[in-house]
């Protein structure tokens, strides 16, 4: 049977664990933070099941727990930070604070993240800017795992993007997708339940469409969504993650190389955008004319609604751990 813990606890203990392997207390609390609400609220992919590679990745050496981050302001609109080889979390976090104000002055501001690693869900990076009343996308990429149509070998990374929407007295319109047909984190779940993939999502080592998540994850690859249309995003999002940041691309990414390394050395890219600086002084009402438009028109759920009711009963009855993670927990609290 599952244990079930308030997010106070879980958030507290995934902290412990994170500063036990060397990272610094601001990364480790924005960390554990991004991981425990994607567990709370259902992502379980992105949740209590990528600790391990987090903490392999440290232990390894390939990610700097402490590194020493900068954040500058190359311009008016834009807040440019480096990463140090650090967590994309961490970084963030120290940034998201002047962000937020060159948004309010200016209208909108970029996010430049450099030299940075960030395993996780994205939804939770811009869901706080959207409770602000900010519109937000965010874009992050990774080592090469998807092949172009007509490709031979993977050269863009599984590319995810997310957007946040501000509502009044709701909670915000948020998606989190990548630009495969599946997560790598999804194919990881897979493999290790046993699972096989749906079909074309992806390809063996030889190139030969797969079902099997371990065939994947063994020099395979996998195939984008919508064929070019989800290409061409990926496209995109490695454009903005990657060369817009300063970062390396995909296929540069050396983690492969290195025994324990899981997370890949990248960049990633956030706009921010106040609706009442760009003149929709009206935004509000505008967009509860288009959900509820949506909603007549026979859509059943709205983007995140399944992630707040999954939140909705992990805070009345806490977040279930199996015993081997209850375990883990419990030995860093001690």
């Amino acid at each position: 049977m599952p244990t079930h813990l308030p997010e106070a606890t879980v958030l507290d203990r995934v902290g412990q664990v994170l500063q036990a392997h060397g990272v610094d207390p601001l990364t480790a609390t924005a960390l554990a933070s991004s991981i425990v609400a994607a567990e709370r609220d259902g992502t379980y992919s992105h949740g209590l099941a990528r600790l391990p590679g987090f903490l392999s990745s440290l232990d390894s050496g390939w990610v700097t727990g402490a590194p020493d981050m900068t954040v500058s302001e190359p311009a008016p609109a834009v807040v440019r930070i480096d990463a140090d080889n650090g967590f994309a979390q961490g970084a963030l976090a120290r940034g998201r604070d002047l962000a937020l104000r060159k948004a309010r002055e200016c209208g909108l501001c970029a996010i430049s993240i450099h030299d940075s690693h960030h395993f996780g869900s994205l939804w939770p990076d811009v869901e706080p800017f959207a409770q602000d009343g900010l519109v937000a996308l965010a874009f992050v990429h990774s080592r090469a795992r998807i092949v172009a149509p007509g490709g031979t070998r993977p050269v863009l990374g599984t590319n995810p993007m997310a957007f946040a929407l501000p509502r009044k007295g709701h909670l915000p319109v948020v998606w989190d997708q990548a630009s495969s047909v599946l997560a790598h984190g999804d194919v990881i779940l897979a493999a290790k339940k046993g699972h096989t993939l749906p079909p074309g999502a992806g390809v063996d080592k030889h190139g030969q469409p797969t079902r099997d998540p371990q065939a994947v994850l063994d020099q395979g690859a996998l195939t984008p969504f919508a064929g070019h249309k989800g290409f061409l995003i990926a496209l995109l999002v490695e454009v903005l993650a990657a060369a817009m940041t300063g970062s390396r691309f995909g296929f540069e990414d050396t983690s492969a190389r290195i025994p324990g390394a899981v997370t890949s050395n990248a960049g990633q890219f956030l706009l921010l955008i106040d609706p009442q600086r760009a003149g929709a002084d009206d935004f509000g009402a505008r967009i509860e004319q288009l959900l509820e438009a949506l909603v007549s028109a026979g859509s059943t759920r709205l983007p995140g609604d399944r992630r707040h009711a999954n939140r909705a009963r992990a805070l009345e009855h806490g977040i279930a751990l199996d015993d081997a993670m209850h375990r883990l927990l419990l030995q860093a609290s001690a």
